[in-house]
């Protein structure tokens, strides 16, 4: 770096002179001046010097005397500096004897508490002494008191482990309260119950009363067990017996307002309306039932009515109500006295889980066998799949309300339930299948109408899918597709004792459309029924327009499917030898086509009792002849398509047959 800076210092040196000799410069004469010039500096510089010599004076003696007083201040702070030194030394030491000080205060204060703490447990209040003897177990103050007695009786039982010899002092008084609070309580507690005995009790009122003061409870189960045990046995006992009678009396009263008749064997799907004689038998106690294949405003229950009051017998005797109205009625009182139980004895005996279970049980265990066994004993006679379904159903519903009520104790129950309904359920529904199967088509009347086997199995058919779209099952989707399948079969087998086949098509399109009207209506568009019949109805309806079709235009039709393959493969000629026929088609077809559109339109109309299905079967009808005329049309000569009718006076001339409907 030195070097560097030595290199450059010598350029510019050099520079210089070179600037110098450039200008002609003598170098000796200019040193010269420049000596001359430092001289006059110099001489000036003393001058002025000379000129300041006093105030250089003054100036040398003010530092001196400044020197004189810093060096008084560094001492001053000095001493400060000592003093400060001794002050944080004893400060250092009061901080120390102030935290013992305050360690010595926390602890003087801590065993104060305690032992303040413990002198008010152990000691005993003449206040909590007359609480205990004469206070009535309802009041406020007794309760208050029953708390710090159950309080230094757990701290005395605590520190007689240890020995302690303070319990001696108060032992003997907080037994003496203990059994006096014990006696008044059990005799409160024994008053509540057999309240319940009494005739036309309402029993939410002495459970309120009790739940109200359960800490009772509590202090008898922490401090005599026998007692606490005594009690829930008798508040088992009594509500056992409540309950069984309850429902014993309201099931035997609820099945005398069943139908007079209900349905039998005689009643199902397959079985001629001649040979009907329960459900259609003509008697009073049935005139506002429905069909044991139609839900009508039956599937309400599921909804409007699941939680609707219950049936009174002695205010109802009057009236009849089906199976399921019944079945619902009956358990959905057990729901609503079932979880008020259930919650009671969880929240009043504090148990929980299998404890909790197990004190419902010993409940409510013998009127659930009891509602198990009367549904036993009254599905035997019961043939009405509908009715037995929607109480599947409900099942369903009513689990899931006790779930959100918290109430897991009836899944025992329920289950036991379905086990009786499903087996009884599938026998009837295969019943009904096998007279279907066993139906003899010869013994029926020769209409073409939708038959009344059919509209049967719509509506029931429409029922149980309804009912089923919330709680599917696999066991219902089969037997339904049994059932479908069988139907099918004897529909085909009906339209085979028909002579020729418009008229089976005819029977075959009413009784499809008639399926699938009924289907749509009361499920989804979706639905696997509702596919299959859609399938059916479209193939026959097409079928169907191919036979209306060929009296009146055979030959056109003919003629389309004979040369449209040779006008495919470009065969002209060929097509071009069928002109004389071409032209007799395009003769014969200007004379009667308005009439056989009429003869058309009757016909349909006239074929089919729904007017929707005939009107939509012949705009299928005339859209298909319009596809055939566009096809006739493009085979044919120029010759003979000069004399064909023009096809906007066809379609003007269809549209009078057009229906709004």
């Amino acid at each position: 770096m030195a070097q560097t800076e030595a290199n450059l210092t010598e350029q510019l040196d050099n520079e210089e002179v070179r600037e110098i000799l450039k200008n002609t410069t003598d170098l000796r004469q200019y040193s010269r001046q420049i000596e001359k010039e430092f001289k006059e500096v110099e001489n000036k510089s003393i001058e002025d010097y000379i000129k300041e010599s006093q105030n250089i004076a003054a100036l040398h003696n003010q530092i001196g005397e400044c020197d004189d007083v810093l060096e008084r201040m560094e001492n001053m702070l000095m001493s400060f500096q000592s003093v400060l030194s001794n002050i944080s030394t004893e400060i250092t030491q009061l901080q120390k004897k102030s935290v013992a000080m305050s360690v010595q205060l926390t602890n003087r204060q801590s065993v104060k508490a305690q032992l303040s703490q413990f002198i008010e447990d152990m000691a005993v209040s003449e206040e909590m002494i007359m609480s205990i003897m004469e206070t009535p177990v309802t009041e406020k103050e007794f309760e208050k008191q029953l708390n710090i007695l159950n309080h230094k009786l757990s701290l005395v039982k605590e520190l007689s482990f240890k020995e302690s010899k303070a319990t001696t002092d108060v032992a003997d008084v907080l037994h003496k309260l203990r059994l006096k609070a014990m006696s008044k309580i059990r005799q409160y507690m024994l008053e509540q119950i057999y309240k319940f005995r009494r005739p036309m009790t309402n029993y939410q009122i002495p459970q309120n009363a009790m739940l109200k003061h359960k800490f009772f409870f509590e202090f008898i189960l922490s401090n005599e067990r026998q007692v606490a045990q005594e009690i829930c046995n008798e508040y088992i006992d009594t509500m056992s017996k409540i309950y069984y009678s309850y429902f014993k009396s309201y099931s035997s009263r609820l099945a005398s307002l069943r139908f007079e008749e209900s349905c039998t064997k005689d009643d199902l799907m397959g079985i001629e309306d001649n040979v009907s004689k329960g459900l259609f038998a003509k008697t009073t106690s049935l005139k506002h039932k429905s069909t044991i294949f139609t839900i009508g405003k039956r599937g309400e229950i599921l909804n409007q009515q699941l939680e609707a009051p219950i049936i009174v017998p002695h205010a109802q005797m009057k009236n009849r109500y089906t199976f399921e109205a019944l079945f619902r009625s009956e358990q959905y009182a057990l729901v609503d006295n079932a979880c008020r139980e259930y919650l009671f004895v969880t929240e009043f005996f504090m148990v929980r889980g299998a404890q909790a279970q197990d004190l419902f049980n010993q409940i409510m265990g013998k009127t659930l066998s009891l509602m198990i066994k009367n549904l036993e004993t009254s599905i035997q006679d019961c043939f009405d799949t509908i009715a037995m379904f929607l109480c599947i159903q409900l099942i369903f519903r009513y689990q899931l309300m006790c779930h959100k009520r918290c109430v897991p104790a009836l899944d025992k129950y329920w289950d036991s339930l379905q086990a009786v309904f499903w087996p009884r359920f599938e026998y009837v529904f295969r019943l009904n299948i096998q007279s279907i199967r066993d139906c003899d088509p010869t013994k029926f009347s020769k209409e073409m109408g939708p038959h009344y086997i059919t509209r049967r199995y719509a509506e029931f058919s429409a029922a149980i899918v309804g009912i089923s779209e919330h709680f599917p099952n696999e066991l219902v989707s089969r037997l339904l597709l049994e059932l479908q399948n069988e139907v099918e079969c004897f529909i085909l087998r009906m339209a085979a004792i028909f002579p020729n086949r418009k008229e089976q098509l005819i029977y075959l399109i009413n009784n499809y459309d008639l399926v699938l009207g009924v289907l749509m209506e009361h499920t989804r568009d979706n639905s696997k029924e509702a596919e299959a019949f859609r399938e059916q109805l479209n193939a026959r309806s097409a079928e169907y327009v191919e036979e209306i079709l060929a009296p009146h235009f055979g030959g056109i039709m003919h003629f389309v499917k004979e040369c449209e393959p040779l006008y495919e493969k470009e065969q002209m000629d060929e097509v071009r030898k069928q002109e004389r026929r071409s032209l007799s088609l395009v003769a014969s077809f200007s004379t009667s086509w308005k009439k056989s559109l009429e003869e058309l339109n009757r016909e349909v109309l006239l074929s089919f009792p729904s007017l929707l299905t005939g009107s939509q079967l012949l705009q299928l009808a005339l859209a298909s002849l319009v596809q055939y005329y566009h096809r006739f049309h493009k085979l044919l000569t120029p010759n003979a398509r000069a004399q064909l009718t023009n096809i906007h006076v066809v379609m003007v001339e269809m549209k009078k047959y057009k229906c709004n409907y």
